[in-house]
């Protein structure tokens, strides 16, 4: 699976970003699905989770009501809607491809990882 992510710019507070990330192959539909982002300097971290049928999504705390994860399968698409951007929410963000919805905050547990897209918060 090659993952193929988008959509990151730059924002300011309060504002809002769509990220895409897709999928070549025809097993997309298997994965559980993540995004992931890492700000300079620091470890990577669990921002969200979906199933791989989308009935199940999981958030980190710090975006749980701001960002919403969702998928489409027959396009082999896994999207980030984010809201309420934060300053402290510049990062880059990664998509990744995996087979456990139970580690899915787990990102050692993933598979495949897309290139990043850079989201930067102005104050």
């Amino acid at each position: 699976v090659q993952l193929q992510a988008s959509g990151g710019g730059m924002v300011q507070a309060g504002g809002s970003l769509r990220l895409s990330c897709t999928a070549s192959g025809r097993t997309f539909g298997s994965y559980v699905m993540g995004w992931f982002r890492q700000a300079p300097g620091q470890e990577r971290e669990f921002v969200s989770g979906i199933s791989e049928s989308g009935s199940n999504t999981i958030y980190a705390e710090s975006v749980k009501g701001r960002f919403t994860i969702s998928r489409d399968n027959a396009k082999n698409a896994v999207y980030l809607e984010m809201n309420s951007l934060k300053p402290e929410d510049a990062a880059v963000y990664y998509c990744a491809a995996g087979q456990y919805w139970r580690y899915s905050r787990v990102s050692r547990k993933y598979d495949y990882w897309g290139q990043g897209t850079l989201v930067t918060v102005s104050s």
